[in-house]
């Protein structure tokens, strides 16, 4: 599981941003040289592929064109950041009261297939060198181009378990964003929906079943010492 030089399939926790992920392991391991792929948000967890030592110089090439997810929405609520964590507005609510089961799996499996996806402006996507977030957090609006994603498969797991929720998996492009989705699947449905959960599953060849947190990584270096 532990590599001076390689990779570590690291288990990022909900509530950290991947580089201070990065940053607690390069403390763990004593080491200056670290680099991740494929940034996931602050509050999702799951699989975060980490470079270590001579490995940072593939990282480019270690990007995964595939990730997969396991998520959760929540009808008829709307936010500033496309998830509950930002400013919530829950206007769609009585809308969502009349989706059906059969409406809301029609929607989450229209996302399949080729799209062009607005990243969102809280995200870390550049704009004439500074991150989109930046803009936002400032109240700027600035025009983002648009970008080709793909949605390979869209899967229900649980509709409706509670009211106006639902689990689904996704398997998609790099550069995805699945709140996005969340929205979009929302606006198909006239009641709007954000992001309450999510969980990268898979990423490339790495998977979370084989992933590490970065307790496991420092029992490991305990034992070795």
């Amino acid at each position: 599981m532990l590599l001076l030089d390689g990779f570590i399939n690291l288990l990022k926790p909900a509530g950290m941003t991947s580089h201070d992920a990065v940053s607690a392991l390069r403390r763990i391991l004593r080491i200056k040289k670290t680099g991740h792929t494929g940034t996931l948000d602050p509050m999702a967890a799951g699989v975060l592929p980490v470079c270590i030592g001579k490995a940072t110089r593939a990282a480019e090439y270690l990007e995964a064109d595939r990730k997969r997810y396991r998520c959760e929405l929540l009808l008829g609520v709307s936010s500033d950041t496309g998830d509950i964590w930002g400013m919530v507005s829950d206007d769609g609510r009585d809308a969502a009261g009349r989706v059906t089961e059969e409406q809301l799996r029609e929607a989450i499996l229209s996302v399949q297939g080729v799209h062009l996806q607005y990243p969102p402006m809280y995200s870390a996507v550049k704009k004439d060198g500074r991150k989109l977030y930046e803009y936002a957090r400032e109240g700027i609006t600035v025009e983002v181009e648009p970008r080709e994603i793909t949605v390979y498969e869209a899967l229900p797991l649980r509709i409706l378990h509670e009211p106006g929720r639902a689990l689904f998996e996704i398997e998609c492009s790099k550069g995805t964003y699945i709140r996005t989705i969340c929205e979009e699947i929302g606006k198909k449905l006239g009641c709007g929906a954000v992001m309450t959960f999510l969980v990268r599953t898979e990423s490339g060849n790495f998977h979370i079943s084989q992933a590490a947190t970065l307790e496991e990584i420092i029992g490991e270096i305990q034992e070795r010492e």
